[in-house]
């Protein structure tokens, strides 16, 4: 969006009437860099929290919404519904790297390097996940008697004992979608917040200590 904003010789100043939302803190800090005020955060980083969040603040107002080429429809839909006038447009687009699928099979499949936990921090990882490990891969790295197997019904299969942990509710809708289970979600659907329920996890027993 900074980009754009650049190339159409666009300052802060053509902001400064609007009323800016950020999904979560990290995207807030950034636009804070960038000089402007950051209005509205909702309670909880997904987008139906974002619609709470504006409930009372769109009527007969136009909404720009800047957001990923893939993403579910919750917030222009139900903001339209609010009586907004929303413009979708697609700031960014997650590609999946080719290389990926060869480094992706010879971690799980190496004993030595297989882990103990794989996190998601979004949908899309979730299903690229899954794409990259395709149906030819077979779970060879062994299962650890430390670690708790996965349900039977995963697909791709996953090596007994890895605990998948999730940033959220929706990244957790979508590993269920795909047929894997996460083990852990975050309480606060940030990094950091994916990082606590994993310790927190580890503490509890779910997955073998960290070595540092």
């Amino acid at each position: 969006m900074w980009d754009r904003l650049q190339k159409l010789r666009l300052s802060r100043k053509h902001l400064r009437h609007l009323k800016v939302a950020a999904i979560g803190p990290a995207t807030k800090q950034a636009i804070e860099k960038r000089g402007m005020k950051v209005d509205v955060v909702p309670r909880e980083y997904i987008a139906e929290s974002v619609v709470k969040s504006l409930r009372q603040r769109v009527r007969g107002k136009r909404v720009l919404l800047a957001r990923a080429k893939i993403a579910r429809d919750v917030i222009p839909r139900e903001l339209r519904k609010l009586g907004g006038q929303v413009d979708v447009v697609e700031a960014y687009e997650t590609v999946v790297p080719q290389a990926s699928r060869r480094r992706l099979r010879a971690v799980l499949n190496d004993p030595r390097r297989c882990p103990h936990v794989i996190t998601f921090t979004s949908s899309s990882t979730a299903k690229n996940f899954v794409a990259l490990l395709g149906k030819m891969w077979r779970g060879s790295a062994g299962s650890d008697s430390r670690r708790r197997p996965l349900p039977r019904k995963t697909s791709p299969p996953v090596p007994d004992g890895i605990r998948l942990a999730s940033i959220g509710p929706v990244t957790s809708s979508t590993l269920r979608e795909l047929g894997l289970q996460a083990h852990i979600e975050a309480e606060n659907y940030t990094i950091p917040g994916l990082i606590k329920a994993i310790v927190a996890d580890t503490d509890r027993g779910g997955a073998p200590k960290f070595r540092h």
